[in-house]
């Protein structure tokens, strides 16, 4: 019987910020990941960090996890969010930046075609609205996941955890593979396998499971010293939920749709549903990013968990002091995320935006 004062049950980036939150706080942590940290819906070499969203809430909460970004990368010593900026095209991008601007102290405008063409030359002529987010910024996920990893390897337990119970006193009781262990309190954020533990305590998330497609280009020529990631809700070239971030060195450049493949009760996905996502990707780098070579090196494939109130929503259930963690995009959210949950854990209270009565992230009505 191994028991500490708080389990984590997952070690993608929002299990191993609540457990490196969990150490600032001078509490003993288990994290349980079942394969290799940072490998499941948290994989890939980038992802985009912005405060654009249309719930003023969910903009506060990315400027304190923007905040937390640079406090780890100075007390870490590695960059985890370029300086690049993200770039928004279209009346979503506009939309959002009234949003920006009624919460306040968050550095972003629209801009014109040239500066657009200079934070964005892969990008093909384009008149239409563009905003550009300056603090926001490609994530190093590769170094977060790594780093974090490190920082937290003495308390990694490799091992499938089949399920978590309330004991008669009081704790919290975790069953693995190998391993059996008694915790004051749990945080869970398996992502996928969230929903399933969720239901051996009597809690059905209301999660919809799904997959979609990442692809990454090179980019043509020498890497442009500045990169933006860039979010295209515009339609101008055919798509209008299109996300992208460049790779350290900005040699490399990933891009994704919003869309994504629904897997009913079981997890079955469409193959050719798949393949489709992964051709419209291709399609509209053709048409819309000419400095890309359209042949792509490279693809990732991850689950999508998605709350119903929108796909940037976000929901904590708690019951007997587990916390099941839910929503989708939460990569950029991670270390603000992961102080809140590491504070509920640790008995200070769960913050009242994250239950899931507050729909945290849902689009204005």
């Amino acid at each position: 019987m191994r028991s500490t004062d708080v389990g984590v049950i997952g070690a993608g980036i929002v299990g191993l910020a609540t457990a490196y939150a969990l150490t600032e706080r001078g509490a003993s942590v288990t994290v349980y990941e079942r394969g290799v940290p940072g490998h499941g819906q948290s994989g890939g070499e980038s992802r985009i960090f912005r405060h654009g969203h249309d719930d003023p809430r969910m903009v506060e909460f990315a400027k304190r996890s923007r905040l937390i970004w640079d406090e780890w990368a100075q007390r870490l010593g590695i960059e985890l969010v370029s300086g690049d900026g993200v770039v928004a095209l279209g009346a979503s991008a506009e939309r959002r930046l009234s949003v920006l601007q009624e919460v306040g102290g968050i550095a972003a405008r629209r801009i014109d075609a040239e500066e657009l063409h200079q934070r964005l030359p892969i990008l093909a002529d384009f008149d239409g609205v563009a905003v550009l987010d300056e603090r926001g910024g490609s994530i190093r996920t590769t170094a977060a996941i790594s780093t974090l990893s490190a920082e937290l390897s003495d308390r990694l337990v490799a091992d499938e955890v089949l399920v978590v119970r309330s004991t008669p006193a009081g704790t919290v009781e975790v069953r693995a593979g190998g391993v059996t262990a008694e915790h004051r309190s749990l945080v869970v954020c398996a992502g996928r396998g969230t929903a399933a533990l969720a239901r051996g305590m009597g809690l059905a998330l209301p999660v919809r499971h799904g997959a979609h497609v990442r692809l990454t280009y090179r980019v043509c020529g020498e890497p442009p010293q500045i990169l933006a990631c860039l979010q295209d809700g515009s339609g101008a070239f055919g798509e209008t939920g299109v996300y992208a971030a460049a790779e350290p060195g900005n040699g490399r450049y990933a891009v994704g749709l919003s869309d994504h493949v629904d897997a009913p009760e079981g997890g079955l996905l469409d193959p050719p549903a798949l393949a489709q996502l992964a051709e419209r990707a291709s399609a509209y780098v053709s048409r819309a990013l000419p400095g890309l070579d359209p042949d792509p090196v490279d693809v990732r494939h991850c689950w999508v968990t998605e709350l119903p109130w929108g796909s940037d929503g976000l929901g904590v259930w708690s019951v007997d002091g587990v916390f099941f963690v839910a929503g989708h995009n939460l990569f950029k959210h991670a270390p603000a995320l992961g102080r809140a949950l590491a504070a509920a854990a640790a008995g200070d209270g769960l913050a009242e935006q994250l239950r899931p009565g507050a729909q945290l992230g849902a689009p204005p009505s």
